[in-house]
């Protein structure tokens, strides 16, 4: 009988994640992040949670599906968003993060999503445990407030910004480049007293990215895990999932993201951030009993 020798292409498994002076090993068990937009004007859920209550409610709804964190985000940063003050941002999040500190499981971890350094410490003032910066902590002022912190954080890749990101976006080699600026994000917070083990990679899918540009990247996890950094993926919903069903109902994307959810955490990565929790999460779980 012919013996098949084990691919050569298995990821490679992440060091643990702190948080707050916490270790989370996500090797074999990885993630599930609820998203909370209390904007008016985000891609798929816009104006649904603007109110705090409204907010806080499905923030708990999350919770209860199994979501391991809530990430409250206050400022939309879908193609062409503007960007808003940071009194504007903290009026739209502030209270319901606040509200959710305070009725929380003590298993749960809150993220705020921002890039914004002030809106930064006082989401982590009011109880956030994570910094989700999608400009990959590029602002030194984010970085002292990161250093100033014990907080988990989440270093994404963006070509340009919301407003510009979307506009013939043009790679080399999207994966290598992806990869390069990751590498010179977390060596860049080390060298301003940021230990690596905070820190979370995101490629930034739907950032600045083609089509192509995004399936490839899907295509390339395994390559990312190189980093030894648990590797968020935030595909939820977004445009280029429309684009290849052919249909613009963000409804229908919500199996697809499923299937993402699956197939990313096959090839390495750890942590989902979606719309819908329940079943991106049973779909994680059921990856996890054959993978491992």
């Amino acid at each position: 009988m012919q013996l098949y020798p084990a691919s050569s292409n298995a990821p490679e498994k992440p060091n643990p994640w702190s948080i707050r002076g916490k270790s989370y090993d996500l090797s074999k068990r990885g993630m599930i992040m609820g998203i909370i937009n209390t904007t008016p004007d985000s891609f798929s859920d816009g104006g649904l949670f603007e109110s705090s209550e409204a907010a806080l409610e499905q923030a708990v709804r999350l919770e209860n599906e199994g979501a391991s964190i809530i990430d409250f985000g206050g400022e939309s940063t879908r193609p062409g968003a503007e960007k808003i003050s940071v009194r504007e941002e903290l009026n739209r999040i502030l209270q319901a993060l606040e509200s959710f500190v305070q009725i929380r499981s003590p298993k749960t971890l809150i993220s705020i999503d921002t890039s914004k350094a002030e809106v930064a410490q006082a989401g982590l003032d009011a109880g956030a445990d994570i910094i989700n910066d999608v400009t990959g902590l590029s602002d030194p002022a984010m970085r002292k407030v990161a250093a100033g912190s014990e907080c988990g954080i989440i270093i994404m890749h963006m070509a340009g910004n919301p407003r510009t990101m979307q506009k013939s976006p043009y790679y080399r080699n999207v994966t290598n480049e992806v990869i390069t600026f990751l590498n010179e994000q977390i060596k860049l917070c080390e060298s301003e007293g940021i230990n690596k083990e905070r820190i979370i990679v995101d490629p930034g899918i739907g950032f600045g990215k083609s089509l192509q540009h995004n399936l490839e990247l899907i295509k390339s996890i395994t390559q990312i895990t190189a980093l030894k950094r648990p590797i968020m993926i935030g595909a939820s919903r977004k445009s280029f999932i429309g684009k290849i069903l052919e249909n613009d109902d963000f409804d229908e994307r919500e199996w697809p993201t499923v299937a993402l959810t699956s197939y990313c955490r096959e090839h390495g990565a750890t942590l989902f951030r979606v719309h819908s929790v329940k079943q991106n999460l049973d779909a994680m779980l059921m990856t996890e009993a054959i993978i491992n």
